[in-house]
């Protein structure tokens, strides 16, 4: 093991043997940056839900885009991009050894047409206003979701429909403000559970109908905050609740959150796991500090891998299928093999810093916006082997001259791109929601900050004047601007105002839910607070049942947990947790 200390943070992290054999198996140096700064790095080339209209500049059609009409970054419509009315390789560079690799590559970025969003367009109907998504059918705002059909407002959302303000969702429908839920059916303000339909303010239910209030149950019906009751006293205690309501909802979720925490809770949610670490990481096995992965084997410090069979991966941030020997990459898949530096690659191998390389593309070094091309650098075209005697030339150049920042820090080979080149401001990327700074903060790190424009609308109705309960809602409600409550003055790329569109309306009406007083973004950061960081810390089991395999002593077994210490939740180990449960 090898101790260093980042380059950012200023913190030591630790390099362990089982790293160094993979960096040796990449053929790149060491890291000198730390785990969480290299996260928070590739997060800024991450832009998932700040969107822009503006039109594609090849036949300008409208469009919605991720990218900020004033970076000028040139926007095409997924159509066109896709098209043959343009060639990547007429924006072709000489590689220029006087210069460092990423700032003759930062042009390059700015030369070539880029996608609007980046979905596969032609798998989407009605569902413009996305991103990072295909297979959607009547969806709007929602992000990193696929096959689905009327969901709006999510993230995360898989095989779903009528999902409106969830994340983490797959095969679910008629969902509403849930966290984490699968296979499930009209499931209203709840987080973890699984199998399970007409559940409502509960967490971690499995097999369970007809719950509310809920925590730690399996196959259980008619149950109020744990208590058994018979169907027509449920059913009548339910209509009590008076759930229309804002004021007496937002009582119950405080009432559902301080019973939760009576219960104990595993140390990480995941099921057949062999020998790993992080949280929400399922079948697979050698994955460390890794966070919403299945399937994975032998990863470490990956994140969002939630489409299966991913192998010999460090630092890989989003998507996956069939990966291997994935290095500092993120938004990438499908079929890729020897990615360094790869940002939306897809179906390639042996790709290295290089931006929409797609459909079969194999041997690219800084290239942007190719579709099944080969040994091509700085989107250059080269005979097979010139083309491995500039790459040998240009990995040792990257060592010799490195990029260096306006903080003074370097990056040479191996490393990810600097953010200072990412096409986005800091807080327009998901790196404000896992590393969140305010405009001062940002700037000292080097970032760039977007600073609020002056927006064209007006506020026709103030949160705090909207009608407790649903019923008393009239339908012009759609047609009126209404201010988020948070006002803009929160971490949480809050858009000060918000509709309620058509569809979300009959919604609400239809499951009897009070309207939001939070614009879609806030609501977005306060519901992920239900979902653990990507953050571990070593901790001891809390149990001390005496009927438990420990017997008399309290529980001595150890985990890498999610919970950090001061948290207020009971943090059991997995087998204390099943004898509890189960």
């Amino acid at each position: 093991m090898e101790t260093k200390n980042c380059q950012k943070c200023k913190k030591d992290f630790s390099i362990e043997t089982e790293d160094f054999n993979f960096y040796e198996k990449m053929k790149v140096s060491a890291p000198t940056w730390c785990p969480d700064c290299r996260l928070q790095r590739r997060l800024t080339f991450r832009n998932e839900r700040a969107l822009y209209k503006r039109p594609c500049e090849l036949c300008g059609v409208d469009t919605i885009s991720m990218y900020d009409p004033d970076k000028g970054i040139i926007n095409y419509c997924g159509e066109c991009w896709w098209s043959d009315k343009w060639n990547p390789e007429d924006y072709a560079q000489e590689y220029d050894f006087s210069k460092p690799f990423f700032t003759q590559f930062e042009e390059l970025i700015k030369k070539v047409p880029h996608q609007n969003v980046s979905v596969s367009y032609k798998t989407l109907t009605n569902s413009n206003f996305t991103n990072m998504n295909h297979y959607l059918k009547s969806c709007y705002y929602l992000f990193n979701s696929d096959y689905d059909e009327r969901c709006s407002y999510g993230e995360e959302v898989e095989h779903s429909t009528e999902c409106i303000d969830v994340t983490m969702a797959e095969t679910t429908q008629i969902a509403y403000e849930s966290v984490n839920c699968v296979k499930s059916y009209q499931i209203y303000y709840s987080v973890d559970c699984e199998s399970s339909h007409d559940i409502w303010f509960s967490k971690n239910l499995a097999g369970c109908s007809n719950c509310f209030g809920c925590v730690n149950l399996r196959g259980q019906q008619y149950c109020i905050f744990n208590e058994k009751y018979s169907r027509e006293d449920y059913l009548k205690k339910l209509e009590e609740f008076d759930l229309g309501s804002h004021n007496r909802v937002e009582e119950i979720k405080k009432q559902a959150m301080d019973f939760w925490l009576k219960f104990p809770h595993k140390y990480m949610h995941g099921v057949q796991n062999l020998d790993s670490t992080g949280d929400y990481v399922d079948h697979s096995k050698y994955v460390s500090n890794s966070y919403i992965t299945t399937e994975a084997e032998h990863c470490k410090y990956c994140m969002w891998l939630i489409v299966k069979n991913n192998k010999d991966c460090y630092d890989y941030t989003q998507f996956g299928e069939n990966t291997e020997k994935i290095y500092e990459s993120a938004v990438c898949g499908k079929n890729i093999y020897n990615v360094i530096g790869g940002n939306r690659v897809l179906d390639s191998r042996d790709v290295h810093y290089s931006i929409f390389a797609q459909n079969n593309c194999s041997d690219l070094f800084g290239c942007v916006g190719f579709l099944g091309k080969q040994y091509c650098i700085l989107n250059k075209q080269y005979e097979k082997d010139e083309y491995f005697e500039m790459i040998e030339k240009i990995k040792q150049h990257m060592k010799d001259l490195p990029y260096v920042d306006k903080k003074g820090r370097t990056y040479s080979y191996g490393d990810f791109f600097p953010t200072e080149i990412s096409t986005f401001d800091y807080n327009e990327t998901s790196a404000q929601e896992f590393f969140p700074l305010v405009k001062e903060e940002a700037l000292e790190c080097g970032f760039s900050w977007k600073e609020p424009k002056e927006k064209n609308y007006k506020i026709t109705i103030k949160p705090e004047d909207l009608p407790d309960n649903i019923k008393d809602v009239s339908d012009d409600i759609t047609s009126q601007i209404i201010g988020c409550a948070h006002k803009g003055e929160c971490r949480e790329q809050c858009t000060t105002a918000f509709r309620i569109i058509e569809s979300e309306f009959a919604f609400y009406k239809s499951q009897n839910l009070p309207l939001p007083r939070l614009c879609p973004n806030c609501r977005h950061y306060q519901r992920v607070l239900n979902r653990n960081p990507n953050k571990l810390y070593s901790r001891n089991c809390m149990c001390e049942q005496k009927n438990h395999l420990h017997g008399e002593e309290k529980c001595d077994v150890s985990f890498e947990t999610s919970y950090s210490p001061d948290r207020p939740e009971i943090v059991y180990c997995e087998k204390c947790y099943h004898q509890e449960v189960y």
